[in-house]
């Protein structure tokens, strides 16, 4: 395992991961759980960095059931969603706590939002740097080059550190008039 970057402390039986134990990915996400001749079996929990989880029952490293939760507790549903449906657009936190007095725009679910380095955007993992079009996690660890594919996508949808004036603008008009 210290050749994939992954680690292992738990029970083994003839060499191969057996019984309780919690396995590490080299992505850190982590795996507390049942384990079977070398594999995610019975019950266990995937902890996810961004502080998420995904509790479930596994047969031979692969999930048959469970559920998800977002680290802001939100927990997915597969039906009868009602999160972000269209209709309605509030985060979570403000589905929990409620809107904020007019003039007071939540701008992400996380409130305050993070403040983003200059020139940068928020892509959900981490910060993005079109100069460098690298993503680095939030605490600013390299996470990966961006392609151009999923540059085009964070220039295109994501919240940037700086302000511009969006939307209609009269053909005469100037900012200074």
């Amino acid at each position: 395992m210290e050749f994939t970057g992954s680690s292992y402390d738990g029970n083994y039986s003839n060499g191969r991961m057996e019984g309780r134990g919690e396995y590490t990915l080299p992505t850190e996400t982590r795996y507390v759980g049942e384990m079977k001749d070398g594999v995610f079996h019975g019950k266990g929990v995937l902890y996810f960095p961004n502080g998420s989880k995904y509790e479930g029952t596994w047969e031979k490293g692969i999930s048959k059931q469970g559920k998800y939760t977002f680290a802001d507790g939100l927990q997915y549903q597969d039906s009868d969603w009602k999160y972000c449906d269209g209709y309605d657009r509030r985060f979570y936190t403000e589905m929990c706590n409620g809107l904020k007095p007019a003039g007071e725009s939540q701008l992400t679910n996380l409130d305050p939002a993070r403040v983003i380095p200059e020139g940068c955007y928020d892509c959900g993992d981490g910060f993005y740097s079109p100069q460098t079009r690298v993503i680095t996690d939030y605490k600013h660890n390299f996470l990966r080059n961006a392609d151009d594919g999923e540059h085009e996508w964070i220039v295109r949808t994501c919240r940037k550190s700086w302000d511009e004036i969006v939307g209609h603008s009269p053909k005469n008009y100037t900012p200074d008039s």
